[in-house]
């Protein structure tokens, strides 16, 4: 038999077993996606990610041969010798072909030092609803991590949303464990679909910045297999190939060095048979850590390198150990084609396709909020006059800060898109609202003067400038510096501006707001000044490669001043399409939930202005407000990629449905959330945080306390209508078989999310959800047609997990269920009764 029938057969056994794991891990989603596990062969140049023959006979003899040092050498990061801008390198053993891997970030784009296509957010895409599509996303990642010369990608994010107030939730797909679980299982596939190895991030209750390092999260029993986990379950049953460990301690024990975690839930409940690895440096230790179950520490050998090395020579830990771990890691490459004689080459990189699935996701994901007296679409004479207001509408907003960030190739201004699509025939304007990046400092408001905008600093020299200003009255400043070397100091009074922050927040400012639209690196502080004088230094170093900086500034006169030539364009036109922004990012949380700087003022007096106003928010997560009251209409486009602006216009102008729906609920106020107004849920006390909420995560809880919230989960409005009857529910396969139909009963071709939700049952003495989401099905109809839905609730559907046997128990007796268009809009309601076997 020649080798390559016998991969496909074995790939078919694969295929198999990844379907049974997708049973198990992203069931209730009836989204036609094949199953596998991600280890087949995907386009041309992916290797065929399946053992090769005689694969542990290979890696036992590499075992047998390998030094306890060049053991070493792969369990940990180390320099590379020819850097191509990723996150880590492990060095190889090339005297036994064991090659070199490049570890990239990834969870929206390839993050490298060249261009990699800007995919929409993960919380965007999630809001698709749409499991075939991720796993679009996902091999649009795996072809480009490989072209661009990566074996590794750190993605996907399956921490769930728990807080709005976290960092990364844009990275992160939604606050409902099951659509989690859906998504990220497809993710995985697509990425490894391509023959580049998935690393799952961060295993686990990463879920928040804020005290990431050192905060102790602790989490029951159910709580854990209920909400969290399930994301990292569906991973590791779609074949993912590595999980990277967190920062955070989980009751009581780092997550890199627990056992409960790394040993007996990952490897022992649910089978995973690839390598677990550190985030960057979050090992802590040793012994403890090797011996829980971590294989490899990034991005260095700190405590699996030289220390390591001499716990073996004095006994804490046994070789076998180090074998262990190294054999993980082998027989992922192995898998792979990582180890084979003659690699297969890898892929050249298509960045037409990958804008052409970063436009198809960010349409798709798309979620009217609003849409009051027929605002949106723009047509007529309304998609003929249009003010354009923001920044965020002239600049465009790619993607958020940290590790997620991408560099795309380009990317289009809204204000391009909107005029592009409105045509020649249509007055679009544009008014800045808001002035993110300054306006130049007078040369003459210093004494002695001088010019600091777009001043030069030539290699090895420096330049300094120290004078007065004098204020006639109270003022409050932006100062904004831009530079493109090492950043100038900058002292108004005595006090230095722009130190230098701790840890990943000297380095992570947000995707937008980080860097000016010539690429010159951005920092703002915003002061009370006094009336009287005040005394500004600058210092300025070319440092080896010489450069550019300039200082500018915002005053209260500068912004009354955008904000009247804003309501000024607004009054002007016939609609408005207001750019509103929240720049979140990697190692810091959000301190509000409301719209930063100006901006709530600035809506409210466009939207008093013209009441046609449209709110497009690029955020990251849930945003109170206030104002929506006054306006038109609110579209959620969170952070959209590089083909955002054109997306944005086809959702404007009604070109495409929108068929997105949220993903997490939006608190009507800060103090009604799952955490709000309790300090040791979030962000903790003491360096301690408890899941009090237990089970009753996110939409849960609202509906367990019986708050409303400003949009529930799984809200999203359309331009047609939507009818739901005949509601009809019976046992199948141990779960249940729900049928209902959905007619488009208004006049325009229309994508919708119909939603099933399953209720607790009488029998089960556990804690459980009054309502849970069950299923789900996105169909796209013509005005007047109508679809039968079925979609099947699996038994893990409608169990809990019984802590008591450290096992899911089905809920059986007579069980609601709901059926409709979110959590909170449900007009089809049935009983039936679920029997356990």
């Amino acid at each position: 038999m020649s080798e390559a029938v016998s991969r496909r057969s074995a790939l078919r056994l694969l295929g198999a077993v990844g379907a049974v794991g997708a049973a198990l891990g992203a069931s209730g989603c009836v989204a036609a996606v094949p199953a596998g596990s991600g280890r087949h062969k995907g386009s041309a140049g992916a290797p065929a990610a399946a053992p090769g023959p005689g694969g542990a006979a290979r890696i036992d003899g590499l075992l047998e041969r390998l030094t306890l040092e060049e053991k070493t050498t792969l369990l940990h990061g180390g320099p590379d010798p020819a850097p191509l801008g990723q996150a880590g390198y492990v060095p190889g053993v090339p005297r036994l072909g064991i090659p070199a891997l490049r570890l990239a970030d990834g969870p929206a784009g390839v993050r490298v030092a060249k261009p990699a296509t800007a995919l929409p957010a993960p919380v965007l895409l999630a809001s698709a609803f749409d499991p075939a599509l991720a796993r679009e996303y996902g091999r649009v990642l795996g072809r480009e991590g490989r072209a661009l010369g990566q074996d590794v990608l750190l993605s996907p994010r399956a921490n769930l949303i728990r807080t709005p107030y976290a960092g990364r939730n844009f990275e992160s797909f939604a606050e409902e464990p099951r659509l989690t679980a859906d998504l990220v299982g497809e993710v995985v596939r697509g990425i490894q679909d391509e023959g580049l190895i998935a690393a799952v991030k961060h295993f686990a209750l990463n879920n928040q910045e804020q005290g990431r390092d050192t905060i102790d999260v602790i989490a029951a029993e159910q709580t854990l297999h209920e909400t969290e986990l399930r994301g990292f379950e569906a991973a590791v049953a779609a074949g993912a190939g590595a999980v990277t460990g967190a920062y955070n301690k989980v009751n009581g024990v780092y997550a890199c060095e627990s056992k409960p975690l790394l040993d007996e839930v990952l490897r022992g409940h649910w089978g995973f048979d690839g390598w677990v690895m550190s985030d960057r440096y979050a090992a802590h230790g040793t012994v403890a850590a090797i011996g829980a179950g971590l294989d490899m520490e990034m991005p260095a050998g700190t405590h699996f390198g030289g220390p390591l090395r001499e716990a073996v020579h004095g006994g804490s830990v046994p070789e076998s150990a180090v074998d262990l771990a190294v054999r993980r890691i082998l027989t992922t490459l192995d898998r792979f084609g990582l180890l084979a004689a003659r690699p297969s080459a890898r892929p050249g990189r298509d960045a037409a396709a990958g804008a052409r699935v970063a436009r198809k996701v960010a349409t798709a994901g798309a979620v009217l909020l609003r849409n009051e007296h027929g605002t949106l679409p723009l047509t007529g004479a309304a998609a003929r006059s249009i003010a354009v207001i923001g920044p965020t509408g002239q600049v465009p907003f790619v993607g958020g800060g940290g590790s997620a960030h991408v560099v795309p190739d380009g990317a289009t201004a809204p204000l391009t898109a909107i005029r592009r699509r409105a045509g020649s025939g249509s007055t679009v304007r544009h008014a800045l609202g808001e002035d993110v990046y300054g306006r130049p400092l007078p040369p003459a408001l210093l004494t002695p003067p001088a010019a600091l905008d777009d001043r030069s600093v030539d290699a090895g020299r420096g330049w300094i400038h120290e004078g007065e200003f004098h204020l006639s009255a109270d003022d409050e400043w932006t100062l904004v510096v831009h530079y493109t070397g090492v950043r100038p100091g900058v002292r108004l009074d005595g006090e230095e501006l722009f130190p230098v922050r701790e840890g990943v927040a000297e380095y992570f400012v947000g995707g937008l707001l980080g860097s000016a639209p010539d690429g010159m690196t951005v920092r703002r502080r915003t002061v009370a000044l006094k009336a009287g004088t005040h005394r500004l230094a600058v210092n300025a170093q070319g440092g080896a490669g010489g450069q550019r900086f300039r200082l500018r500034h915002t005053t209260k006169a500068t912004r009354a001043a955008d904000l009247a030539e804003a309501v000024k364009t607004a009054k002007a036109a016939r609609s408005v399409v207001l750019f509103a922004y929240e720049d979140a990012t990697e190692g810091t949380d959000r301190t509000s939930l409301a719209l930063p700087g100006g901006q709530a003022a600035l809506i409210e007096a466009v939207a008093a202005a013209n009441p046609r106003t449209t709110v497009v928010l690029n955020t990251s997560s849930g945003t109170t407000m206030p104002w929506l009251a006054r306006t038109g209409a609110v579209l959620q486009m969170y952070y959209p990629g590089q083909e955002g602006a054109g997306a944005t216009a086809d959702i404007l102008f009604g070109d495409v449905d929108p068929g997105g729906r949220l993903t997490q609920t939006f608190p009507a106020d800060e103090q009604e959330t799952p955490v709000g107004g309790d300090p040791l849920r979030y962000p903790g006390v003491g360096g301690r945080q408890e899941y009090a909420e237990g089970v009753h995560v996110g939409h849960r809880w609202y509906d367990a306390e019986r708050v409303t919230p400003l949009f529930p989960f799984g809200h999203g409005l359309s331009y047609t209508t939507w009818h739901y009857e005949d509601l009809a529910v019976r046992p199948e396969h141990g779960g249940l078989r729900v049928e209902f139909t959905v007619r488009n009963t208004g006049r325009r071709k229309g994508t919708e999310v119909a939603q099933v939700y399953v209720g607790p049952s009488p029998e089960l003495k556990l804690d459980q959800p009054v309502r849970a989401l069950a299923g789900y099905r996105r169909l796209t109809l013509a005005p007047g047609r109508s679809e039968r839905v079925t979609i099947a609730v699996d038994a893990r559907a409608l169990s809990s997990w019984d802590p008591e046997q450290h096992a899911w128990v089905v809920g059986t007796g007579r069980r609601a269920v709901f059926a409709g268009r979110s959590s909170r809009e449900l007009p089809l309601r049935a009983k039936a009764v679920v029997r356990s076997g």
